[in-house]
Formats: structure tokens, sequence, C-alpha cells
């Protein structure tokens, strides 16, 4: 969801540039914050004691992240960090409430986002209850293939290690079920990059 930066501005946000990992809020964290990105990337995460991470989503130029606590009093559900130096406006709770209340058609943009989410995390959670690495594998590409032509293979945008924290697998799985769906030529692995 993207709010027009001049509303966001006329009412008190702010721009802040972050450096490449630098931790914009934790998990547990209070959520008093609207953010939205200008420039740059945000990943969004959960990790376990043992430091295991399970990324909830990647965030890029013109989207928001964080926003469902703010409607719930809630605090942030996942931990988010900047994937590379990234310039983002942020907002206070209160005033972005208040926009949300001023424009109808921002809030109806919101719900519609929202459900979007709401719909994909469904999905995931189906795709996560499947024991087989490959089936993960491949619905996970799928979403991020879902507005390409599904017959012209193209370069998956993410590590292997990324697409583990997606998925919920150890990276050495991953590595091992791309070997194999290479072989069966349901990917190409070309100078140690994917193409699906």
């Amino acid at each position: 969801m993207q709010i027009d930066l001049d509303i966001l501005f006329t009412w008190g946000a702010i721009a802040k540039v972050y450096k490449k990992n630098e931790t914009i809020f934790f998990e547990e964290e209070m959520a008093n914050f609207y953010y939205q990105i200008i420039e740059g990337s945000v990943r969004m995460f959960n990790s376990n004691d043992e430091g295991k991470e399970f990324t909830q989503g990647y965030f890029s130029n013109g989207q928001s992240f964080g926003e469902p606590p703010l409607f719930i009093d809630e605090v942030y559900p996942s931990t988010a960090i900047v994937c590379q130096e990234s310039k983002i406006i942020k907002l206070s709770k209160d005033k972005f409430l208040k926009i949300i209340d001023e424009y109808p058609q921002i809030q109806r943009k919101f719900l519609k986002t929202l459900a979007i989410r709401i719909n994909s995390k469904a999905k995931t959670a189906k795709d996560i209850i499947n024991q087989k690495p490959e089936f993960r594998i491949i619905s996970f590409l799928n979403s991020i293939k879902k507005n390409s032509d599904p017959l012209q293979k193209e370069l998956v945008p993410f590590t292997r290690q990324e697409i583990a924290n997606f998925t919920g697998l150890r990276v050495e799985t991953v590595i091992r079920v791309f070997s194999k769906m290479n072989e069966c030529k349901k990917v190409d692995i070309i100078k140690h990059k994917i193409y699906y």
C-alpha cells in the first residue's frame, strides 16, 4: 500500500535513511509508527531461540509494512531489517489513523492490501504444513512468479538461504531439492543462479 508522500509529509511524517542490516523495529516491540519505503527494501522475519529465521515478507519501493498491529494496539509480530541502504517514511500511529479516517479511498486500499496479505498467509500456512520440501519450494517460486509468463524461466531473485527462510526449510535441504529439480528440468541452474 502506498499513501501519497505529500499527504504523509503534510501530516508530519519524516524520511529517514537506514543503513544495510539496520533494524527498524523488533518483534514484540509496541507498534507506534507507520512505515513506507521511498527507496530500498525491508525484510520482516521471526526467529527462534536457536537463531533459525522464518521470513514473513520482503517489501520494496512504495510499499508499506508493519501496519496490522497499528489497528489493534498490538506489538509488532516480526522484526524488520533493512536489506540495503533505504529511505523510509515514518509517521506516528495516531496521525496515520487520522489519515485513514480522513481519506476513505486510502482506507479502502488498506482493506484490500490487508485482505491480500491475509489470503497470502493462509496459502503459505497451507504450503508449510505440506511436509514435502519440493512442494514448499515450488509453491514459493510460483508465488513470486505469479505475474510472469509461466512458460518463460526467469532468474529467482533470492538466495538459497533466503528461500530456506521463506519456506521453513534448512538451507541444505533447499540446495538438495534444487539439484534434483535441475536434473528433472523443473529449474535451470546456470553459474550458481536459479532460473524458474
